[in-house]
């Protein structure tokens, strides 16, 4: 009996595990599955997993119109990463979909996807392009327009963000992502980028096509919007990286290039910060450093009107964010 119901779940197995990681999802997660249920591709199976959520009760009304075409498993926090895992483990499909609770697919999304996948066995993960919606200047662009991808995705091109990968738009073989040791919990808001590099760094190929299937929901005060906190999550995985005994010498000065990059990076966005607060001293602190790691005439000019005409200075940024930033997001 135990057999025959063991062949009877590999038989029935869909190809493809949608995975939905959940928090503070009650507001989101009714259109985000109604946006998975309207794919012309239907060989699924749908795994929402509640990750501790402090909604719980109103997400699950939100959730209980689909509770009989969807698995749903609630657990302790863990993080994105921690409940993408716990999906991943549940998993029956070949192929695991991630989608989070706040994004949606265009209705060819898994079509377009899959069809990469069953062409060529030798990719293990394919990504689209995604449309920006949400209260955010970029509403309207695609991902790729900001973070676009260029050449053969390499772990060295991952490294140094050529190749952006965009994880609600992605469909990958699970057992590339099990080879790979699933997400790493302790990262939060980059575990995907650390994903992805050690898939590539395994010999693992990743591929991607230019196709608009889906939409990436920006949120102004959001981790993904909070630049200082997004380059000091890459930063750690970066460190990570490093600490790998298997990195070829390329690879190896591949990330200590970048981490130099990003180092950088973190300074203007802290400098930028200490300006916006109107903490000139701090500013121009966290700029010198920036500056002196990659030397820019522009940083040079910056500094030098931060320290004698602070309120000049202020004025073109502001200019700047009301013009010239309005023009390139209608462009």
């Amino acid at each position: 009996m135990a057999l025959a119901a063991v062949l009877f779940c590999i038989w029935d197995a869909p190809l493809v595990s949608v995975i939905i990681p959940a928090y503070r999802a009650a507001e989101s997660i009714a259109a985000t599955l109604d946006s998975v249920f309207a794919q012309t591709w239907q060989d699924y199976e749908v795994i929402v997993v509640n990750d501790g959520s402090p909604d719980s009760e109103e997400m699950e009304k939100a959730l209980e119109p689909y509770r009989e075409r969807i698995v749903y498993v609630r657990q302790e926090n863990q993080g994105p990463g921690g409940a993408r895992n716990t999906g991943i483990r549940m998993a029956r499909g070949r192929y695991v979909a991630l989608l989070d609770s706040d994004d949606m697919w265009d209705p060819e999304h898994l079509a377009a996807q899959v069809a990469v996948l069953e062409a060529d066995p030798s990719i293990d993960m394919v990504y689209a392009d995604a449309r920006i919606i949400g209260d955010v200047p970029e509403a309207g662009r695609t991902v790729m327009e900001f973070c676009p991808s260029v050449g053969e995705v390499t772990f060295e091109r991952l490294v140094t963000r050529e190749c952006t990968v965009h994880i609600c738009v992605s469909v990958c073989r699970r057992e590339a992502l099990l080879r790979a040791g699933l997400f790493d919990p302790a990262f939060r808001g980059t575990e995907d980028i650390d994903m992805w590099m050690r898939i590539a760094r395994l010999g693992g190929r990743i591929a991607y096509q230019r196709r608009v299937l889906g939409c990436y929901r920006r949120q102004a005060g959001s981790l993904s919007s909070d630049r200082v906190s997004m380059v000091e999550g890459f930063l750690a995985v970066l460190a990570k990286a490093e600490r790998d005994p298997g990195l070829t010498a390329a690879q190896r000065d591949a990330v200590e290039r970048q981490v130099a990059v990003e180092q950088s990076k973190l300074e203007l966005h802290k400098g930028r910060n200490a300006f916006l607060a109107g903490d000139a001293a701090a500013a121009v602190s966290h700029l010198r450093r920036a500056n002196a790691q990659h030397k820019s005439l522009k940083l040079a000019a910056v500094l030098m009107l931060l320290r004698v005409a602070p309120g000049l200075l202020r004025t073109l940024y502001q200019w700047r964010d009301r013009h010239v930033y309005k023009l390139k997001t209608q462009s």
